[in-house]
């Protein structure tokens, strides 16, 4: 896959090219070269231009030149280029500054390690580079810290190209950017690499980033999904052999800088000269961890006598061992062990078992062990099913990461809840399989019960533990699902979850699957608005359930009640109320309940830019209340009650304030009755978010004379699923005509 041989061309057509204009422009500024030079830096530097790069050039000088002479060079070099469209990336420094630039910014010395003549005066341009390289290899061991925090930096900011849902390719770790690093790190001359196969993925990662540039039109290294369909037809692949290959690339680098990072760990401890009439230095010390396993320095490795053909548990133990202790398995290790482990026996010891569940709660320092693992090709010896879901994309945007490695932090996410369930066997398990359905045709957590039901039977549960692993795959997404868009407050709700889980250590073990699943995809995806309706929901079934809690019970729910205190709307009876809260903050609006006040709040809160990320609307002792939670934490009360006084006062058009947008949606809103309550009528909408959406619906039901009792808001990415309770003027469920008059208004209201 990808351009190979016609994409490396292209580059070098491409910088040979600016090459010339360069050397013509110079050749017409000045006849007199000395001391004067053009030299490219970065990708330019490389011979690398993409077809939308970026020109990174320098005009460099000696010390001593003219400084006219330097300006009237650079002035008839520079603005030609910009008459030409160039993208130009320019500076004129003399080659002290050049140097003390390097010094003091790390990007720029890491530039000028590739830096070439272009044109002018080769010798300054040769002394620059020489000066350069000498630089970094003098100070390297100083600058090496700073290299890695800016390398964690940018995992931080960008992910990894391989987990990653919408991947950088130049700055997300295992990019080109970490490319460009690795031959920084060998130009230290303290450590080498595997040169041929980084070089390999780095040049077809150039490969595809030329073809993204050319498929969106501009720069940009965001392999973005609407912008994968085209990609991979210039690349004659499949979007999802194209997502995976970029993903199996930007993998192999980060492993490769992973290890070149260790070496250079090695290379700075050691000291580096033997003095005079001290010992020689002695061999690591070999510290035994168990059966056929140890540790040397930082690492766990195998004991000379370890047979792996003989102990299947071997490669799982050096696993757990080293998560379990914060430390990385040897490269070596794991090449070792994939050479000669065989299949594990079916089903599963209780030995092979034990050591897995250790591995997967064992805590953060899984996911390097199981990187590592997973790299030399052990994790497939364990999991069959696992190449299924490695490199997978989520179809969700809120996800961060890849299935694959989404399961793992949530498996880490899951060790802090081991305290909190009765079978922490049973909840990592399910923790680690409850995505693994992905990828297959049919709803993913159906699909996946039945995958968990085989592994966990070749694992060697028993019966009634294989059941329980198959429910909580299957209904991984129950809590949420209920507690985001249904009634709490309504008994049909509480029952129907309570039913389908059966007993308290069911419910405990669900709930630390959700909420372990939740934090692994995104900050957004356990908001406190979400943790507090899911933990109202668990209560409510462990209520109904009549068995105690078998962990510390969460924080009460508050009861339904008239709010008080807050600022009032001038000239309205109406109060609003603003928490601020870690994550943003809880708006609440209390007034006399009547049909269209709903309207008017959520309106106010969209015209006011506020961003919903759930919500909850009720009646109580004839007041209506409602609570919203929003992303803004600096919400000013006054000035949000300022704003819905104007609303209310009809002193402001909302139509022309929240415009509907253009274009239509990739797919239509899905607006129907449920049948979930006897005492109203429950309607669900499911609709792509945008701003003016919930307005428009309660609008609708307003002007259809609908009086909502109680309303539930969901936003979790993309996607927003309102559900409304709604009861006619005399509070009863409606009329099936009524029905289809309040479904006709929603579908032409968000139409």
């Amino acid at each position: 896959m990808g351009l190979g041989a016609c994409a490396a061309d292209g580059r070098r057509r491409r910088s040979t090219a600016m090459d010339r204009r360069l050397r013509e422009l110079f050749a017409a500024a000045t006849d007199r070269p000395s001391g004067l030079a053009l030299v490219a830096v970065g990708g330019y530097g490389r011979s690398e231009l993409a077809p939308h790069s970026d020109v990174d050039v320098v005009l460099v000088h000696d010390p001593g030149t003219p400084t006219a002479t330097v300006a009237r060079v650079a002035e008839r070099v520079w603005y030609p280029l910009w008459d030409d469209g160039v993208d130009l990336d320019h500076a004129v420094r003399d080659t002290d500054q050049m140097r003390g630039a390097a010094a003091g910014d790390l990007r720029a010395a890491i530039g000028m390690l590739d830096l070439r003549h272009v044109a002018g005066d080769e010798q300054v341009s040769h002394a620059l580079r020489s000066a350069a390289l000498s630089d970094w290899r003098r100070d390297a061991r100083r600058r090496l810290p700073e290299l890695r925090a800016a390398g964690r930096d940018r995992a931080e900011r960008f992910g990894e190209l391989a987990h990653a849902a919408v991947p950088d390719l130049k700055e997300s770790v295992g990019g080109l950017r970490d490319g460009v690093v690795l031959r920084a790190l060998v130009a230290t001359w303290l450590v080498d690499v595997p040169h041929a196969e980084s070089e390999r993925c780095r040049a077809a990662l150039l490969d595809i980033r030329d073809a993204l540039h050319d498929v969106a039109g501009r720069r940009t290294n965001r392999l973005a999904l609407e912008l994968l369909p085209d990609l991979a037809e210039a690349l004659a692949a499949t979007p999802e052999g194209l997502a995976r290959h970029v993903r199996v690339l930007g993998r192999r680098v980060a492993h490769l800088s992973q290890l070149t990072w260790r070496r250079v760990d090695q290379a700075v401890d050691r000291p580096r000269r033997r003095r005079p009439g001290r010992p020689p230095t002695r061999r690591p010390e070999l510290i035994p961890l168990g059966r056929g396993v140890a540790r040397v320095g930082g690492e766990v490795v195998l004991t000379s006598g370890a047979m792996s053909t003989e102990d299947p548990a071997l490669g799982l133990r050096v696993a757990a061992e080293a998560a379990e202790r914060g430390l990385l398995v040897a490269p070596s290790t794991a090449a070792r062990l994939a050479r000669s482990c065989g299949p594990l026996p079916e089903p599963w010891s209780e030995e092979i078992r034990r050591t897995f569940v250790r591995l997967l709660a064992a805590g953060p320092a899984l996911g390097p062990v199981w990187e590592e693992l997973d790299q030399a090709g052990l994790v497939e010896r364990w999991l069959p099913e696992w190449p299924a879901v490695r490199h997978l994309p989520s179809e969700a945007p809120i996800h961060r990461y890849t299935v694959d490695w989404h399961s793992v932090q949530a498996c880490v996410e899951a060790s802090g809840r081991l305290r909190t369930v009765s079978r922490p066997d049973l909840l990592v398990v399910a923790t680690l399989l409850h995505d693994i359905g992905k990828g297959q045709p049919g709803d993913h957590s159906a699909v996946g019960s039945e995958i968990a039901r085989k592994v966990a039977t070749r694992m060697g549960f028993d019966a009634d533990d294989v059941d329980r692993i198959a429910d909580l795959v299957a209904w991984h997404l129950l809590l949420p699902e209920v507690a985001t868009r249904r009634d709490l407050d309504d008994p049909a709700t509480v029952d129907v979850v309570a039913a389908r889980v059966g007993d308290s250590a069911m419910l405990d073990l669900l709930a630390a699957l959700t909420e372990s699943d939740a934090r692994a995809t995104a900050p957004a995806a356990w908001s406190t608005w979400r943790a507090g309706l899911i933990g109202r929901l668990v209560d409510a079934c462990r209520e109904r359930l009549r068995e105690p809690p078998t962990v510390e019970s969460p924080a009460p729910v508050e009861s339904r009640s008239v709010p008080s205190g807050g600022v009032p709307v001038a000239g309205h009876p109406v109060r609003l109320l603003v928490d601020t809260r870690a994550d943003g903050a809880r708006i609440r609006v209390v007034g006399g309940d009547r049909i269209g006040l709903l309207a008017d709040v959520v309106g106010a809160l969209a015209w006011a830019g506020l961003v919903i990320r759930g919500g909850r609307a009720y009646a109580v002792d004839g007041h209506a209340v409602s609570e919203w939670d929003v992303g803004t934490p600096s919400v000013e009360p006054a000035a949000l009650a300022q704003r819905l006084r104007r609303v209310l006062d009809r002193a402001v058009d909302l139509d022309e304030r929240l415009p509907a947008g253009s274009g239509p949606e990739q797919q239509p809103p899905r607006i129907e009755p449920i049948e979930t309550a006897a005492s109203a009528t429950v309607v669900e909408i499911r609709a792509q978010d945008r701003r003016g959406l919930l307005w428009r619906a309660c609008r609708a039901l307003a002007a259809a004379r609908v009086d909502v009792r109680s309303a539930h808001v969901d936003t979790l990415g993309p996607q927003a699923v309102d559900v409304f309770y709604l009861v006619d003027d005399a509070g009863r469920p409606l009329s099936p005509s009524a029905v289809e008059s309040a479904l006709a208004a929603l579908r032409s209201a968000l139409a």
